[in-house]
């Protein structure tokens, strides 16, 4: 890598070909970023003064011996600025009848175009260099609109060519042919510049000659329209992290593959190709360390895409969720209770399995095991190893084997939880609000009996939880005789026996109140009847005369003997060990 002060002159030196990935994003400057440069470069020639126009990032390339230019680099990033700074200086020697001074920087010695663009661009860009003279052009896309922006605003009288080309200076970084640039990008994010996964693979996989490919097996699945565009482009939380919605689909993708027994995948790649960090880096060795035909994994990508579009729904956790057992209940467990860790095996289950009934019956396993789980306050940590190279390379694809599968597992760590242990949990788990809301949130969508209701059930992500016993219940609550049952108290009263899903958050001064005042509210300021009347898995509690420890147990008892029923724990149906 080499990094220093570049001019106009350095990186456009006439034996040069600077292309632009042919399947970049399109140019996106607009006037805001063309009037500062006009005024910049105006101070500019006035001054004749250095100034830095940020930073250029090259990559070289190889060239053959016998081609007509000795220099190729892929103009990793720059793309905006030395666009914008060819057209306008296109324009102003048009205006200045310099149309020659303008060819001798911005052109090879051959006479051809040294600025190579994407496939978005190319023509207009192309259009806007080969012009002999100034004229209007009517087209709509930022090429065009730059150009005619430039016409109207030049003023040549302020505007030096000279100072401009002289004291515009670039930070600019050389990298060598096996260097990585996404490590540059990641180092120079302040800047603002960063590309998803889905970017990089894009012009890894297809190249100027392969359009009709990218088309048919790209465009058409992740660019399509602006629908598509918007969900591949969601920014999903994903543990700690937040991640592009197509990030995600390409992480799941690749845990997918890498289990496939046939390649034989090192146990050390796997686990290398498991880490969320370099991931296209992870794509690139794996393509090129187990001799993986890129066409054939483009259609599978194209396939698992298509897969994903139509099954995987972040937007379920803004409606009323169904009380059937299916994709659309786990989609809520992914998104709304941050499970991403299970979309590979989700995918794998949607391609490899056909029968739907089959299906159901592994989601409705699935949303027990989960559920049971978190209401127990287990671990998650080794789900990644669960949802990814366990299930998927023992090819658990029915019902019965994964729970063979579960029941079996020596570590014990995934385990099942057992009827008592779902007990347990619902009557002593001190869980993050988040879990709380969703565990009660699910029940509430399987028990509520809709013909009843006048309203429907809001989607999960609508619902407050609240605290029926407050915290501070030592301002206006019944007091304890002793510490131990205040300490008592203070850990009941975080279980999920004392908490409720509501429409809406209660007001400060009712959140602390006492039951009586809590329940039905005072004046203008609503209680729990107005928010959570309509919730079944609190409303008949809402005649209680007190609300104390032994309503919170009596609660918590209520919504296990729901819970069991939902999440049933069942042996396997039949003996299928002989399978594992």
């Amino acid at each position: 890598m080499d990094a220093g002060k570049r001019t106009i002159n350095d990186i456009f030196n006439g034996n040069r070909i600077l292309e632009i990935p042919f399947f970049q994003r399109a140019y996106v400057w607009g006037e805001p970023q063309w009037e500062r440069l006009i005024e910049d470069l105006e101070t500019v020639s006035a001054s004749n003064k250095p100034y830095f126009l940020g930073s250029v990032i090259l990559k070289q390339q190889q060239t053959t011996t016998g081609g007509n230019v000795g220099d190729k680099r892929t103009l990793i990033d720059g793309q905006q600025r030395l666009t914008t700074l060819n057209i306008f200086f296109k324009v102003l020697c048009l205006k200045t009848g310099l149309n020659n001074s303008f060819d001798r920087v911005f052109r090879l010695m051959n006479n051809n175009i040294a600025l190579w663009h994407n496939h978005n661009d190319i023509a207009d860009f192309n259009r806007i260099m080969n012009l002999a003279t100034e004229e209007e052009l009517s087209r709509e896309s930022s090429i065009i609109e730059a150009y005619n922006y430039f016409r109207k605003e030049i003023n040549v009288d302020k505007l030096n060519m000279n100072n401009i080309l002289t004291n515009i200076m670039f930070v600019g970084i050389d990298l060598g042919i096996d260097e990585d640039e996404q490590q540059i990008f990641d180092t120079i994010n302040s800047l603002g510049v960063r590309l998803t996964t889905a970017e990089l693979l894009k012009n890894y996989f297809f190249h100027r000659h392969d359009v009709e490919s990218y088309t048919e097996n790209w465009k058409n699945v992740f660019e399509r329209d602006t629908d598509t565009k918007k969900f591949w482009d969601r920014n999903i939380t994903a543990g700690r992290s937040i991640r592009e919605n197509v990030d995600l689909f390409f992480y799941s993708f690749l845990q997918i593959k890498i289990q496939d027994s046939a390649l034989n995948v090192k146990t050390e790649d796997k686990k290398l190709f498991t880490k969320v960090d370099g991931l296209f880096d992870s794509y690139k060795k794996f393509i090129q360390d187990y001799k993986i035909d890129k066409a054939t994994l483009i259609q599978e990508i194209k396939e698992y895409a298509e897969i994903y579009r139509n099954n995987i729904d972040f937007d379920v956790i803004d409606r009323e969720l169904s009380a059937e057992y299916g994709i659309e209940r786990i989609n809520a467990i992914i998104f709304g209770l941050e499970n991403t860790t299970l979309i590979p095996y989700v995918l794998f289950i949607l391609k490899r399995v056909a029968n739907s009934n089959e299906r159901n019956l592994i989601w409705e396993y699935l949303e027990s095991y989960l559920m049971r789980r978190m209401v127990c306050h287990e671990t998650t940590k080794n789900y990644n190893q669960l949802f990814s190279e366990r299930l998927i390379s023992n090819n658990i694809i029915t019902r019965d084997v994964l729970k063979v599968h579960i029941e079996n597992q020596s570590d014990k760590i995934n385990f099942m939880p057992t009827d008592s242990n779902l007990e347990f949990g619902f009557k002593n788990s001190k869980l993050v609000n988040k879990q709380a809301a969703g565990i009660l949130y699910l029940i509430e969508s399987m028990v509520r009996d809709r013909s009843k209701q006048s309203t429907s059930l809001l989607g999960l992500d609508r619902y407050s939880l609240e605290h029926v016993m407050p915290k501070k219940w030592e301002n206006n609550w019944a007091q304890v005789g002793s510490e131990e049952e205040k300490s008592n108290r203070n850990k009941t009263l975080l279980t999920l026996g004392n908490l409720t899903i509501v429409t809406t958050s209660l007001n400060a001064s009712m959140r602390d109140a006492d039951w009586k005042t809590k329940k039905n509210g005072r004046g203008e300021k609503h209680g729990l009847r107005h928010f959570a009347s309509g919730i079944e898995t609190f409303s008949p509690f809402l005649e209680k005369a007190d609300w104390d420890e032994n309503v919170i147990n009596e609660r918590a008892e209520f919504l296990f003997i729901k819970a069991k029923e939902i999440w049933r724990n069942q042996k396997a149906a039949e003996e299928v060990n002989a399978i594992m």
